[in-house]
């Protein structure tokens, strides 16, 4: 049942938050084994960290706007969250 990593990280963000909610809706459900929950735990993190590396690498590509003296859009700079 448990996916490979190399299959997660194939997955699109979209589709490895989708599996980690299912995940989470069946280890809060009570029914799973207690050898079944581990194996999910194990995969939902994977598909966690998946999910965060995405969101990071999309941060990192997001540009903000740069504005010159005169208010006009100047060119775009890297995004910082800082």
């Amino acid at each position: 049942m448990a996916e490979q990593p190399d299959t997660i990280a194939d997955l699109s963000f979209e589709a490895a938050l989708k599996r980690l909610e299912e995940i989470v809706r069946r280890l809060e459900s009570g029914d799973a084994s207690l050898d079944e929950s581990i194996e999910l735990y194990g995969e939902g993190d994977r598909l966690r960290q998946q999910c965060e590396a995405r969101l990071q690498a999309a941060q990192a590509r997001i540009e903000k706007i740069q504005l010159g003296r005169e208010g006009q859009p100047a060119g775009t700079a890297p995004f910082d969250a800082a």
